[in-house]
């Protein structure tokens, strides 16, 4: 598989990521072994995980694979903390909960140090500083060896990012940058994409087939064993099963028949080669859907593909990125 740089570094990573989300919780020990191997023996590195995946089993999971099943050299380890389970509070940003969440997560993952460590999301109760800080700890103990956030809008990763530029030296650059971002939800193209391509952060999208959505299996019901038809996951999905969405789906579908390929594959290849994209995160069930996803290594679209998918997903960026000078 290829292998890009995550954003200004000299981490390279695979251009497919393997996501854990359902490890623990959807996806058993047996199927969690399986992705992983074939992932990789497909050429993938990067693996993304969380402390609250599963809850911490996703990353326990991970620690019993490496070593044994995959060698820990050949594997990117990215993991997240500062999501918490409180519902008056999503976000604990503090200085003592990253670090002490930062040692939890290494004594799942049976590792001294994680390639990657990001914060989970913006903490609007913690100083950003403070927060930031962590990173730099992190990063300068060894326990860490990039670090990045998930799910910071425009102004809060341009923030953090020229925080952390300017500490003469003694401040960690920020690597990457996690967001969810697709053919049905392209928002990140209004902020966040053009501050982290002036600023050498990488992107890696989230959520790159909407949510599952894109792959096709919604257009004529919501199958029984689909995240769609779970009462807990139903909530997830269902804001991408509207009318717009449906057109966008049926237009992936279209250019899918043209290139005789899926629609799975012909929406992975899209974000995969938007323009500051490092590498989309993709998570499945089982080995079977991972490596239909991983089969788009051999894809690539051609543009009349990219602009008439372009066009039907477009979102509408006005006043104040564009059209000044028309008010």
């Amino acid at each position: 598989m290829e292998q890009r740089h995550l954003g200004r570094t000299g981490l390279r990573v695979s251009r497919i990521g393997l996501g854990t989300l359902t490890w623990g919780r959807d996806t058993d020990e047996h199927d969690a072994a399986e992705q992983l191997k074939a992932f990789w023996e497909a050429g993938g590195t990067l693996v993304d995980t969380a402390d609250v995946y599963g809850g911490g089993e996703a990353e326990y999971l991970l620690g019993q694979f490496v070593g044994g099943l995959v060698p820990r050299r050949d594997l990117v380890i990215s993991t997240k903390a500062g999501s918490v389970p409180d519902p008056d509070r999503r976000c604990d940003g503090s200085r003592g909960h990253l670090l002490a969440a930062l040692d939890a997560s290494l004594a799942r993952l049976g590792t001294d140090y994680v390639d990657v460590w990001q914060l989970h999301a913006y903490d609007p109760h913690t100083p950003l500083e403070e927060s930031l800080q962590a990173l730099d700890l992190a990063v300068s103990s060894g326990r860490a060896r990039y670090a990045g956030v998930a799910n910071f809008c425009g102004w809060q990763l341009a923030k953090a990012a020229t925080w952390q530029l300017g500490g003469a030296g003694t401040r960690t650059r920020l690597a990457g940058t996690q967001m969810e971002y697709s053919l049905l939800q392209r928002g990140v193209e209004r902020e966040v994409l053009p501050c982290a391509r002036d600023l050498g952060i990488g992107l890696l999208p989230s959520s790159p087939l909407g949510r599952g959505v894109l792959t096709g299996k919604y257009r004529h019901g919501t199958p029984a064993d689909s995240r769609g038809g779970s009462e807990t996951m139903a909530p997830f999905v269902e804001p991408y099963l509207d009318e717009t969405a449906g057109r966008i789906v049926e237009a992936v579908a279209t250019a899918a028949d043209g290139l005789a390929a899926t629609p799975l594959q012909v929406a992975l290849a899209w974000v995969r080669d938007r323009p500051g994209v490092t590498a989309p995160i993709v998570g499945a069930r089982d080995a079977r859907q991972l490596i239909e996803a991983l089969s788009v290594e051999t894809l690539s679209l051609p543009d009349e593909i990219c602009r008439a998918l372009d066009d039907v997903s477009a979102p509408v960026h006005r006043y104040p990125d564009h059209d000044w000078s028309t008010l």
